[in-house]
């Protein structure tokens, strides 16, 4: 526990036994149509929004983290041809080399969704 929550419950509790040990005793006959037995009610109610205050505002993360925004993506450089790549990009035999090799290939867009479920251009 870290001391800002330490503290917020030392004053809770504190707070809490004073208002415990100044409770009025209980009256027969005075209450709703007698005199003065509205004044406690608001006095609890007045101590216990206290309480909640500051347990609240002590609780409370001082500091906010913001995640930082996504990378860009990744520029992919001119596809390299040659044997080792398969065939030149866009031409009916790259559409059929990619199409059996990947299984998530989009013809429309020339990627694939790779195993780290992130988009790859099929070269």
């Amino acid at each position: 526990m870290s001391k800002i929550t330490l503290k917020a419950i030392a004053v809770a509790v504190l707070t809490a036994t004073a208002a415990l040990s100044l409770a009025a005793p209980a009256q027969a006959g005075r209450g709703y149509y007698g005199n003065g037995g509205g004044g406690n009610a608001v006095g609890a109610g007045i101590i216990g929004f206290g309480i909640g205050a500051l347990v609240g505002t002590a609780l409370a993360p001082r500091e906010v983290y913001v995640a930082p925004p996504p990378p860009p993506p990744e520029y992919y450089g001119p596809a390299a041809y040659g044997p080792a790549y398969g065939p030149p990009a866009w031409t009916p035999e790259w559409y059929t080399y990619c199409a059996q090799r990947y299984r998530s290939f989009n013809s429309r867009t020339g990627y694939f969704i790779g195993y780290d479920g992130l988009p790859y251009f099929c070269q």
